[in-house]
């Protein structure tokens, strides 16, 4: 049986590496976590700024394979 690899990120919240798709609170760590983003969110700390426009992608536009997941590292 074939084995996805384990998709490793960084709580938004607090740092600590977890695996996204491991729990159904991913990105988060927790359910704390989630909450606390939530409440910042409903808060107003968080905005978006503008719509994405098809501009906002053309640097990513050469990216395949792993370097989709980490586009710093492409």
């Amino acid at each position: 049986m074939f084995m996805a690899k384990k998709s490793l990120v960084n709580c938004p919240i607090c740092g600590k590496q977890n695996a996204f798709f491991d729990d159904p609170i991913g990105p988060f760590c927790s359910a704390r976590c989630k909450m606390v983003d939530l409440g910042g969110w409903l808060g107003e700390e968080y905005r978006i700024s503008e719509p994405l426009q098809p501009q906002h992608f053309e640097e990513f536009a050469e990216l395949s394979g792993d370097n989709l997941d980490q586009p710093e590292h492409g």
